[in-house]
């Protein structure tokens, strides 16, 4: 079966789409992590640093995904989906280095496309990045990467455009680790003359996976996984079929829910060493978890014990984890502290979770959580990615129903959340209010 892969601008969004939870159904069984959202949204635009055909298996079917390849049509190439989760990219015709505006602040990992339109045609331009809202996110070290390249970066009514006549090896040092610029710099210098070292780069799993992905079209880059990546130039990339690892957010997600839900649930299609710091926290909050060689089970006991969790880089306990283990921790008993070390601004959604009975207060960067014997049901508002995750674990186990709004954000990182629970045992539906109500609402 060939799915249609839709061209740019002609997508349809639903802004006034809800999920409606009832609270309290026991959940047991087994749930299958897809492809991890993180190494995908580096991977897809890797791509187009060979010309020809590559197929990347192991694609998680979200949004974020879709506006990848809505990004790469626009620049000419050609992207098929045999299947669900499986993309075909042929960059041999690419005739355009320009991301537009109206791509681009969809989501922020657009900003990828840099690195890898850099690689491929020495010359980018590209909105400045849209995507989740919970503080500053400067992109400053992606900036003195490209530079320290060869690269001429300037930014002008919005746009990042970079161009560079000859791409050198460089040795780099990152004043602060980051994920974005570890993967930009990357892609930059995959193709550079010489020999470049990043010093205090990122080790996340989807690093890694990005450079197996490189390295399997032909790159010369070791160290990834480390704090010291180094990256010998090659001449030329050549295609390749790849699959992607599961994802490591969403495995550590259905974790949380099994924790925080009173149940004992199977996750399959997993690395369980991609989660041993989120394993290490749910096992501190009481529960009872087994390693299988591609599948993990979480047993939870009938209360949770409190904990307390600071987010690191990896192979610290990771940021995007934060909302989620935040959630399960308001029903634990005794007080939590959660502290966010990574970014500025992620505890929003704090206030969504007290409105269904949480009893947490926050200070800056640290969260102090109270827990609670329940909590109830309650109309909420998703405000970012994995805050939307967070309200459907705490409307999951709450008393009653709840509606989650602006789901699209929960749609941009967890592949069919809705079927995956309901085979679960969870009551979730995906509501849509009717057009007229649509028209009033706007």
């Amino acid at each position: 079966m060939l799915f249609y892969i839709q061209p740019p601008y002609e997508r349809k969004f639903t802004l006034l789409e809800k999920y409606l939870i009832k609270g309290g159904m026991p959940l047991k069984g087994a749930i299958t992590v897809s492809g991890a959202k993180n190494a995908a949204l580096a991977i897809i635009p890797a791509a187009v640093l060979a010309k020809g055909v590559t197929t990347i298996e192991n694609i998680p079917d979200i949004s974020d995904v879709n506006t990848l390849t809505d990004i790469l049509s626009s620049l000419g190439a050609r992207v098929e989906r045999p299947n669900r989760s499986t993309l075909i990219i042929d960059s041999e015709e690419l005739c355009s280095c320009t991301v537009p505006y109206e791509l681009a602040k969809r989501m922020r990992a657009s900003y990828y496309m840099l690195g890898a339109l850099i690689g491929r045609c020495q010359k980018a331009s590209v909105s400045m990045p849209g995507g989740c809202d919970f503080g500053v996110r400067p992109i400053d070290q992606h900036i003195k990467g490209f530079e320290a390249l060869g690269i001429k970066v300037t930014i002008d009514k919005g746009m990042i455009n970079a161009e560079s006549d000859r791409i050198l090896g460089s040795h780099i040092h990152f004043d602060v680790v980051s994920v974005g610029a570890t993967v930009n710099v990357m892609m930059a210098a995959v193709k550079a003359r010489g020999i470049t070292i990043l010093e205090n780069a990122a080790k996340e799993p989807h690093i890694v996976d990005l450079a197996n992905f490189l390295n399997s079209m032909g790159a010369d880059i070791r160290g990834a996984g480390t704090d010291v990546i180094k990256i010998h130039g090659v001449d030329i990339l050549h295609p390749t079929d790849y699959s992607i690892i599961p994802d490591q957010i969403e495995a550590g997600t259905y974790m949380a829910l099994a924790a925080a839900t009173g149940s004992s649930l199977t996750i399959k299609n997993v690395i369980p060493k991609h989660l041993e710091s989120i394993t290490d926290k749910i096992r501190a909050a009481g529960c009872e978890v087994t390693e299988f060689d591609e599948s993990i089970r979480v047993k939870s006991p009938q209360r949770l014990k409190k904990t307390n969790v600071k987010t690191l880089p990896h192979p610290g306990f990771p940021t995007d984890m934060q909302p989620q283990i935040t959630a399960m921790l308001s029903l634990a008993e005794g007080t939590s502290i959660v502290t966010e070390s990574v970014w500025e601004g992620r505890f929003k959604y704090v206030d969504e979770l007290k409105r269904m009975g949480a009893n947490i207060s926050v200070d800056g960067k640290m969260a102090v959580i109270e827990g609670v014997d329940h909590l109830t049901g309650a109309p909420v508002k998703a405000t970012d990615l994995r805050a939307g995750a967070a309200l459907i674990i705490a409307a999951l186990c709450a008393h009653g129903t709840t509606e989650i709004e602006e789901i699209h954000h929960i749609e941009r990182g967890y592949e069919g959340i809705v079927t995956k629970l309901k085979k679960i045992g969870a009551d979730i539906q995906k509501i849509q209010l009717p057009d007229d109500m649509q028209s009033k609402a706007q």
